[in-house]
Parts: C-alpha cells; structure tokens; sequence
C-alpha cells in the first residue's frame, strides 16, 4: 500500500481538518479556509471536502495541501507524521489517536493563527521589497523596503518550520511567537496596514 493510499484510509477528511485548527459543526460544517467565509460553507466528512462558496473540493490530501502550501506527496508525508503513521507498520484505523484533547485542539487552532500571520507578513514584505525599492541609486531608502530586505528571509523561514518540522520545535516555535504577544500585535500591525490600504486601492479603482 503506498502512503497516499495509506494516508487517504486512515484519515478522515474532518479528524485533520478539526487536528489542524478547523472548527467543524454537528453538520459536518466549517468556515472555509480558502476564501473569506463569514459563514461555514465546507461541508467534510470522512473521505472528502466541498466548500459551497468558492468550489474548492478534494480528499484529505489535498486539504492539507491547500493549507500549508504544500505538494501532494509533502501533504501525505505531513499528514503521517503528524498522526503517527508508520508507512512500514500500517495501523488499523480504529487504532488511530483522534485529536480530541482539548489541550492538542487548542495548540492546533494557535499554530494556524501564527502560520496565518506569519504568511500574510510574508506576503506583505514581499509587496514591500518590489514597491518600495529605490529606483536610482541617489533614492534614499524606505522604511518598508529596509524591513522587508532585513525580515524576508526569517519569517520564510519560521513559516517553513511551522509547516514541515517536527511538532517539538514548531511548539516551541509558537511559544515564541506568543512570548510578549508578539504574533499579536503583528496581527494587529497587518489589519491597520489593510485598513489603511483599501481606501487608497478604492480611489486607485474608481
């Protein structure tokens, strides 16, 4: 049996959607990930997704792809190491840990939140480093482009490991983040940077 097929038979579509921070209803129902779902519009249940809203569909495979930014056979690996699937020693699916604990539920839900902010910091210096770069060599540097050269490469790198390390170090890689609310008043920095970018885009637009 080959780890997708292993993974895909072992792994309810909802059990990893609810492991990696999706708050599921009684009806089977989330808020979906992929677009801005102010109401829950995915339906999951054991073998496969479908959100209502945007069209985005699949087994449990392609959900963890579409989370984390990952290829198939990097989603499949992801899946198994995190619920513990020897791909040598298959388990019985019965046998399989579900993550119910509410300790486990409640670090799976901060790990997203930190793995959400750190990627739309990334995105963010990424705009910054093309946008604002000096375009002669007389320009005097801006303050964006100076902090998107000086964190670009360390916050791709703290996304990386959120997404592909051991859960040792991604653990300690949220205490971290949430030492002296640091994630937090990041997230508060990129909504007032929104904010103040969307009357400029509307005007940009009209």
């Amino acid at each position: 049996m080959t780890l997708f097929e292993l993974v895909k038979q072992t792994i309810h579509v909802r059990d990893a959607a609810e492991h990696y921070g999706l708050q599921v209803n009684r009806s089977g129902m989330c808020r979906c990930p992929f677009h801005d779902d102010r109401h829950p519009s995915m339906k999951l249940n054991e073998k496969y997704f479908y959100c209502f809203g945007c069209g985005a569909t699949g087994d449990v495979i392609d959900l963890v792809a579409r989370l984390f930014g990952l290829s198939s056979f990097e989603a499949a690996q992801k899946l198994a190491q995190d619920f513990g699937i020897d791909p040598d020693k298959p388990p019985a699916a019965i046998a399989l840990p579900k993550p119910k604990r509410p300790l486990l539920t409640a670090y799976r839900q901060e790990e997203m939140r930190c793995l959400r902010v750190l990627c739309d910091y990334l995105h963010l210096l990424e705009r910054w480093k093309v946008q604002y770069a000096p375009k002669t060599p007389e320009d005097a540097l801006d303050d964006r482009f100076v902090e998107a050269c000086q964190m670009l490469e360390y916050v791709e790198y703290l996304a990386d490991l959120l997404i592909a390390a051991e859960l040792e170090q991604r653990v300690k890689i949220v205490e971290m983040l949430d030492k002296d609310d640091l994630i937090a008043s990041l997230e508060t920095r990129l909504e007032r940077q929104k904010e103040e970018e969307t009357p400029y885009e509307e005007k940009q637009s009209a």
